[in-house]
């Protein structure tokens, strides 16, 4: 049976809060989040495209960042979290809808955010405003899972995790691919009790482009691509990598 694209017996708020514990941001201990947050650090003025529950920036601004920091995303319950610091600047909304003009030194998308961009109209639209939101020297970086790695393959229950919430309740949290159509697959999150009674399941779409492919949309987007790794320690993309990093610039 499909399951229903959402079951609300464990609220959203209960899961933005359960984001948080299940993939704390800590750069000392993950290769990616150090990435970004020696990026972040660098720049004056940062805009992070798809910023949760806002964890990335919060850092920054604790270990000193004093310039500008703008969280954007669509999930009202991930931005209610995020608000819990107020000297960051917090919107709703997708990168598409972004209406800045040349504010930003740069701009993240962290989290495979990227491939939440499912048309070819929304991978053109989201990287035009995230384009005209750059400075004229400014940078964009973002990672994506790269194809040939097949992770969706890796998404079972047997690869559940068991974690205790929030209110101290323990918890079993599996993604599972329901369906791979092109280079798109549908995956659904299951948040269930330790016995498998079933919380909550939600579906989304991740679309998977390899580097060609990501090359051609930011060049007719106006960036040029100024390096492209396969993993975080910065090796470059190869027939192992299972990621696809990327830092580009505006093109002259």
């Amino acid at each position: 049976m499909t399951p229903p694209t959402l079951t609300q017996v464990y609220s959203d708020t209960q899961t933005a809060a359960l984001y948080d514990l299940m993939y704390p941001w800590d750069p000392e201990r993950w290769p990616g989040d150090k990435f970004y947050d020696e990026l972040v650090m660098a720049a004056e003025s940062v805009l992070d495209v798809g910023c949760g529950t806002g964890a990335m920036l919060h850092r920054a601004r604790e270990r000193g960042h004093a310039g500008r920091l703008v969280g954007l995303d669509p999930d009202r319950d991930a931005l209610d979290r995020a608000r819990r610091r107020t000297d960051i600047e917090w919107l709703q909304g997708t990168a598409a809808e972004a209406a800045w003009r040349a504010e930003f030194d740069l701009v993240t998308m962290a989290s495979n955010t990227f491939q939440c961009l499912i048309t070819d109209d929304d991978v053109r639209a989201s990287l035009a405003a995230i384009r005209a939101a750059i400075r004229a020297d400014g940078r964009f970086a973002f990672e994506t899972r790269h194809p040939q790695a097949r992770a969706w393959e890796t998404w079972t229950p047997a690869d559940a995790s068991d974690v205790v919430d929030a209110d101290g309740r323990a918890l079993r949290v599996w993604n599972e691919t329901e369906s791979v159509v092109g280079d798109v697959a549908t995956v659904t999150e299951t948040i269930a009790e330790p016995d498998g009674t079933v919380l909550r399941v939600g579906r989304a779409q991740l679309r998977f482009l390899d580097p060609p492919a990501l090359t051609a949309f930011l060049a007719e987007a106006g960036f040029a691509v100024e390096a492209q790794y396969g993993d975080w320690s910065r090796v470059p993309v190869n027939d192992q990598s299972r990621t696809i990093i990327t830092i580009a610039r505006a093109a002259e």
